[in-house]
This record gives C-alpha cells, sequence and structure tokens, in this order.
C-alpha cells in the first residue's frame, strides 16, 4: 500500500485536476504513451472513469481531464502546498517541463520520478491530453468517500496509543468491495507547537536530527556510524554520534550521484566490512568501505547492472546479506496495483514460464518484479527467484540468530478498508505469496477471478498480518543488549516495523512504529504499537515514519519523510 508514497507520488502529475480540457492539438504517438503511462504511472494514477463516472481513488489523483487544470486542485487528494501555490495550469508546455525536472520546477513537490527522454514525454503528453470528462458530469464534483467510524476499530489513529495490541487472522478478513475504496491521502503539515510523540512508559523520546530531504532507510555501520538514503536527492547521507548522545556530531554526505537510492548494507556482515553496497532503482552498486569513512572510496562498482525491464511503480529496492555472506537478497516491487495490464498466457507458455522463473511468477512488464531475487555478493551469478508473488517487499532483514530472511510488504489496494492487510513474515525459498491472482493463501482477487485455477491452494499464508493500508516499511531486529541507551531484555530478538500510513482507507491508519512479538525466531502474529503521535486529525499529518534501526548504543533510531527528520528512543535516561 505505501508504493513509496511521498517519492513517488506517482509518475505523473500527482497534483492535477479531473475536469474538462479545452481542446488542444498535442503531438505524440498517444498508443506509445498509454503503453508508457501503464509502465510508469498507473500504479498511482487512474486514466479511466468508474462505473457511473466515477473518479477511481488510487494514491495519486485521476489524470482523466487534466489538460487545461490548475495544478494542485481537485477533489479527493491532498496536494502539496508548493504545488498549490505553483499558479501552474497544465498544458503541453508545463507538462514537458514539469516531467523534465519535477522538483527544479516545483521545488518542495514530493514528485521526483524524471522522464529524461524527450520523445517519450512527448508520447505521455499526447495520451494524456486525449483522456476527456464527459461534458455531462464535467461540472459535478465527486463526493469523497465519508469515513464511518466504529469505535471497535483497532486501525483507527485514534486508537493509536504505546502498548495497544494487535492480532489479525484469516478469520478477520472481510469480503472483497465490503466498503467503498477511499481515497483518504493526508496534508502533511509541520509540527504543531502542543504535538507530542508518545512511547511505553520508561522511555524517552527526543528529535535527533532535522533538515533531511526525503530520510528513507536508516542503516548503522559496526562502528556505530548511521546512514540515511535521501532517495529524492540521489544521495546518501552519514552521521556519526557519541553514545548516549542526543545529536549526531558530524552530518554530511557520503555519496551522491546515485539513482533513487534505497537500500543500504555492509559487507561482509561482520565488525569489519569491506564495502556498503547500495540499491538503486533498478541496479546495485558497492563502495569500498572502513569503519570510520564518511565519504565514499571511489566511484563505486556495479554488482548488478539491471533489476527488471520496467522503470515505474514501486521503486523501493532493499538488499541484505545471509549469514554465511554467500547469497546477496534484493527485494524489488511491482509496476502495478494488482498486474492490471499483464497479458494472458496458455498453460503450456506458463508452465515453460514459471520453470525459469519460479511458480507464481509474474510477467510481461512485471517480469522480475513483485518477487525477492537472490544472486551471490559479486553478482556473478544470474539474478534468480528467491520468492515469487510478494507485491511490495519495502524492507528485507535477515535475523541475526537463525538466519532466516524476512520481508516488511505492502499489499495491494481498492478492495476496500480492510483488504488486504499488509503483512511481515519470514521468507521461504521457492514460495509463492498470492500476488496477483491470490492474497493471503487461497484468497482468490476479484479482479483475477478464474485466471489461475493452477495456483487455487499454492499460496503461502504470511506470518503477521498487519491492519489494510498501514504501509509497512523497513524493519529491524532489535539487537540492543548492553549499550547506555539500551532497552530491557525482553525486546531482544523482537522486530521494529515503521507505518508509513494509509491513503486507501475512509479512517486513517499507520504513521506509527510497532513492536511484532517473535519468540525465539518464530513470530506469535502479534503485534504492538510502540512510537504513536504523528497523527494530528483526519485530515493532517506531522510525519510519516520509514526507517528503523538500533544504533551502537541500542537506542532506536527512526526517519520520518514527512518532514525531514529522525528520532531518537532510548530506554531510561540514556543520554548524555
Amino acid at each position: 500500500m505505501d508504493l513509496f508514497r511521498w517519492t513517488l507520488t506517482a509518475m505523473i502529475l500527482s497534483f492535477l485536476s479531473l475536469n474538462v480540457a479545452p481542446a488542444q492539438a498535442v503531438r505524440g504517438d498517444a498508443s506509445h504513451g498509454k503503453t508508457l503511462f501503464q509502465q510508469n504511472c498507473a500504479v498511482c494514477h487512474a486514466d479511466t472513469l468508474g462505473p457511473g463516472n466515477t473518479t477511481i481513488a488510487r494514491q495519486g489523483p485521476s489524470l482523466v481531464g487534466v489538460f487545461g487544470r490548475r495544478a494542485g486542485s481537485g477533489p479527493n487528494f491532498n496536494y502539496t502546498n508548493s504545488l498549490k501555490a505553483s499558479g501552474l495550469a497544465w498544458d503541453e508546455s508545463t507538462l514537458d517541463r514539469f516531467l523534465t525536472n519535477p522538483t527544479a520546477m516545483v521545488p518542495g513537490t514530493t514528485m521526483v520520478l524524471i522522464m529524461a527522454n524527450p520523445a517519450d514525454r512527448e508520447d505521455v503528453i499526447g495520451y494524456l491530453s486525449r483522456l476527456k470528462v464527459p461534458a455531462e458530469v464535467a461540472a459535478a464534483q465527486e463526493t469523497p468517500v465519508r469515513a464511518v467510524r466504529n469505535k471497535r476499530d483497532p486501525g483507527d489513529w485514534r486508537n493509536a496509543t504505546p502498548g495497544a495490541k494487535h492480532h489479525i487472522t484469516l478469520a478477520d478478513l472481510p469480503p472483497p468491495y465490503s466498503t467503498r475504496s477511499a481515497g483518504n491521502g493526508p496534508d502533511v503539515v509541520r509540527q504543531p507547537a502542543n504535538a507530542a510523540l508518545s512511547v511505553p512508559y520508561g522511555f524517552v523520546i527526543k528529535l535527533f536530527a532535522t533538515g533531511f530531504s526525503n530520510p528513507r532507510v536508516i542503516r548503522v555501520a559496526p562502528d556505530g556510524d548511521i546512514f540515511i538514503a535521501e532517495t529524492s536527492r540521489n544521495r546518501i547521507r552519514v552521521l556519526r554520534a557519541a553514545d548516549g548522545a542526543w545529536v549526531p556530531s558530524t552530518n554530511q554526505v557520503f555519496a551522491e550521484g546515485l539513482d533513487r537510492p534505497f537500500g543500504i548494507a555492509f559487507y561482509p556482515s561482520n565488525s569489519s566490512p569491506e564495502w556498503i553496497y547500495i540499491a538503486n532503482n533498478n541496479s546495485v552498486v558497492r563502495f569500498r568501505y572502513q569503519n570510520g569513512d564518511l565519504n565514499a572510496r571511489d566511484g563505486g562498482q556495479v554488482i548488478v547492472p539491471r533489476l527488471s525491464e520496467s522503470h515505474g511503480g514501486h521503486t523501493t529496492r532493499d538488499i541484505a546479506f545471509s549469514l554465511d555472506g554467500k547469497r546477496m537478497f534484493i527485494s524489488v516491487g511491482s509496476g502495478s496495483n494488482v498486474g492490471e495490464w499483464m497479458g494472458r498466457k496458455s498453460s503450456d507458455e506458463i508452465g515453460r514460464w514459471e520453470a525459469e522463473h519460479g511458480r507464481g511468477a509474474a510477467w510481461d512488464g512485471e517480469t522480475n518484479r513483485a518477487d525477492i531475487l537472490v544472486t551471490d555478493p559479486e553478482g556473478r551469478e544470474p539474478l534468480q527467484t528467491f520468492a515469487t508473488g510478494i507485491r511490495n517487499g519495502v524492507g528485507l532483514a535477515v535475523d541475526p540468530q537463525t538466519g532466516q530472511l524476512w520481508t516488511s510488504t505492502n499489499e495491494r489496494d481498492a478492495l476496500g478498508d480492510d483488504l488486504v492487510p499488509d503483512y511481515i513474515t519470514r521468507v521461504k525459498e521457492g514460495r509463492f505469496y498470492g500476488w496477483p491472482w491470490y492474497y493471503l493463501g487461497n484468497h482468490e482477487d476479484p479482479r483475477h477471478a478464474g485466471e489461475r485455477p493452477d495456483l487455487a491452494g499454492q499460496a503461502t499464508v504470511p506470518d503477521v498480518l498487519l491492519q489494510s493500508h498501514s504501509a509497512s516499511l523497513e524493519m529491524v531486529f532489535y539487537t540492543g543488549t548492553n549499550g547506555v541507551s539500551a532497552f530491557p531484555a525482553e525486546y531482544h530478538g523482537d522486530i521494529f516495523a515503521a507505518f508509513h500510513g494509509s491513503w486507501n482507507r475512509s479512517i486513517r491508519t499507520g504513521y506509527k512504529v510497532v513492536r511484532v512479538r517473535v519468540n525465539h525466531g518464530v513470530p506469535t502474529g502479534e503485534y504492538d504499537d510502540f512510537l504513536t503521535g504523528f497523527v494530528i486529525n483526519d485530515k493532517s499529518v506531522w510525519g510519516r515514519p520509514v526507517g528503523v534501526a538500533v544504533a551502537h548504543d541500542g537506542a532506536l533510531l527512526v526517519t520520518e519523510d514527512g518532514n525531514g527528520t529522525v528520532w531518537r528512543v532510548a530506554y531510561g535516561k540514556g543520554e548524555r
């Protein structure tokens, strides 16, 4: 559900309305533009109207009728203040400049995807120019989906509090379309003067660092240095702080000129790594590294030059190494919500495809996507699918005790408020996890009804089901034991996960950090709220958690990309 919400808020015009456009003669191959739209934009933006000429809700606004509209207007989407204040009206010229470099044209916009090829821009714009709203409905303002409150709703943001317990089971799942699909993205505002974060009794939370641009994954080197992916700025930043310190003493750029970096990993995974690996949007690179390095030693080496043939949709890629150091795991999210534009294959074609790509592997623009891929740390072995049908495994982690690979996954949208639950799970090699044909075991997605009877009963049920649309991102095993800020022993071996927050739920949920219970390497299925307080009201939030990491002194570090900050949680005083 997250779909890299704020950095990707979509391929094109995360920001536009739905009214009738004046007729314009626009160049470009609309047919090719439609293909590009489906590959790059459609996971966030609709290009058609729904039944009864209703707006189709996705995490970006519908682009039907975009030409001639004022930027940052239109119903059912919360636009950035920078876009609303831009004064732009969308036409061939402004769209071309915007897609060339969105942040240069509208500083502060959350849309970072660039369409560098002028011919591709021309074709996509030509296609958008043909998306019209019927005249009979052009003047009608779409009525937003209204929240229907239930005081017992455990996902309601108002019920989030440290220690609140959750345990979702398959028996709790409603039928598809039990509620309408909501378009309920938040207004992200500055932290109000009276807003405060909450953590369990005995813990302390304070602002650690600020001023970041789209901080995402956070990872801690063996020597305690803190590395943060500033994805929209195409760079990695490094911070240094003494044990127990509440502010870093060093904060500088480590490497730049990357391509939407996200995952970060050190190799070998011991006290003296020789490399730092970075997962770009469509490649994996590495830099020579020694403990204490504050700048990349060289220009980097490309280890995996290409992860997939398509580039749009989910852009986050995480990376992790097996405990024995022989395998490198890479998560690649889907290019679409639910494989809407995949073609059909015969049973014979499917058999041949799966023999090469794995059971349940998707094809066409989804080839090598919605998968966990695996190769060796040198990238010499061909990329193989480790597990398939994982829609968007944003976060990867290897249990330091058992060596088991885990993932934090965003599931699909548009089936209602409480479908489909996100999940955190152990990832078993060769397993199929359902996407796009099934979800959570043998639940067939109605949008693919009858297409893959051969996969009935074949999808693995994930270990820990999370409130639908929470958008669980990075996860980390808590390993602190004797640092000055270490948590009590009962936390050791449990998981912390960052929930970026919902857009496809009429009652807002997420925007918090949770603790996932693990008993000797085996999840119980339960999770507890740990860090809450980022939501102001039904419309506004001031923080969107993304990354979690365990500091050298045992503190928990949390990034949030709404206001570009890092927070530190310590147990007891644990401060200097």
